[in-house]
């Protein structure tokens, strides 16, 4: 029996069938040790293969390739890499300038895994009802460095209905990731898109500024009006991983489109004379925050197990 994975705690996992019915399937012993170098062996979004047993107790005996994926490093030291999510469309990347602020690092790291996988991103600008004169400033500076790059930017406010409609439309028809710092309204909006929904959301501390963790796991939803979305505990920092640094450029849209007009054609636009990134700063066709996400990437140790600090 076909299906696809909707939840998975490590233990125990759910999986949505082809006929619509929701099972709940363990792994096969095997899956536990081979071959495996991320921590969870199975991901939501995945699509497997499950077998009923006589007395009734589902397994998952296979998993199906995967087409892509959102990975990031672990803090399991045994295992490099955690998946986030599988087989997606498009990521959501939720941006609050304000409780909790968002930083262009961060943001920058999960467009730069989600172009490596050829999975579009989408930058969603959420409680703009909250935005002082000042980050009404940022946001603007927000949406030009992003929208000239080509990435669709979305303003969105949940208190006063903003924008749900033109996110719901991106979403219609898609299997979408969310993704982004806890207490930026990523369950929220699950359940603002569908009336059926009642996920726990959480506060913001009085103290940080900071979202508390209400989603604890990666859960997808099937919302009524035909998508389906991953729902992603919020993430502090995001680590990349499995990244050949020769390649990081390519992976910067604008870097990647300067490229043919290096002298070098393995030019890292460090110290290279006559690099097109570099005088792309020069001329504006480059922006520095997004040349400073690259290099925090590239220096970034391999050996370096990512602890939390938000980039």
């Amino acid at each position: 029996m076909r299906g696809r994975v909707t939840k998975s705690t490590g233990t125990l996992n759910m999986v949505r069938t082809e006929a619509g019915d929701l099972v709940q399937s363990k792994l096969k012993g095997n899956f536990r040790v081979k071959g495996i170098k991320s921590t969870n062996p199975v991901a939501v979004g995945d699509w497997v293969k499950i077998e009923i047993q006589p007395d009734g107790i589902a397994y998952i005996v296979a998993v199906e390739e995967r087409h892509n994926s959102i990975v990031r490093k672990s803090i399991n030291l045994s295992k490099k890499a955690h998946i986030l999510a599988s087989n997606i469309d498009q990521v959501l990347i939720f941006v609050t300038l304000r409780d909790p602020e968002t930083s262009m690092g961060f943001v920058d790291r999960l467009i730069c895994n989600a172009e490596a996988y050829h999975i579009n991103p989408i930058l969603v600008f959420n409680k703009i009802d909250l935005l002082s004169t000042k980050n009404q400033e940022d946001l603007l500076i927000w949406k030009y460095t992003y929208e000239k790059l080509g990435y669709q930017c979305l303003e969105m406010s949940l208190v006063n209905e903003h924008g749900i409609e033109a996110v719901k439309e991106a979403m219609k028809g898609k299997t979408s990731m969310l993704a982004g710092h806890s207490g930026t309204g990523k369950s929220s909006m699950i359940n603002a898109l569908d009336s059926n929904k009642k996920l726990k959301i959480g506060a913001i501390s009085d103290y940080h500024r900071q979202g508390k963790h209400t989603t604890t796991f990666a859960e997808m939803h099937h919302l009524s009006f035909g998508a389906d979305i991953i729902d992603t505990p919020g993430i502090r920092g995001f680590g990349i991983i499995d990244m050949n640094k020769k390649e990081l450029s390519h992976y910067f849209i604008e870097m990647r489109r300067l490229l043919p007009n290096c002298k070098f054609n393995n030019c890292q636009h460090i110290n290279e004379p006559h690099c097109a990134v570099k005088e792309g700063l020069e001329n504006l066709s480059v922006m520095e925050s997004r040349y400073k996400s690259y290099l925090s990437i590239y220096f970034e140790e391999e050996e370096q197990t990512y602890r939390g600090v938000d980039y």
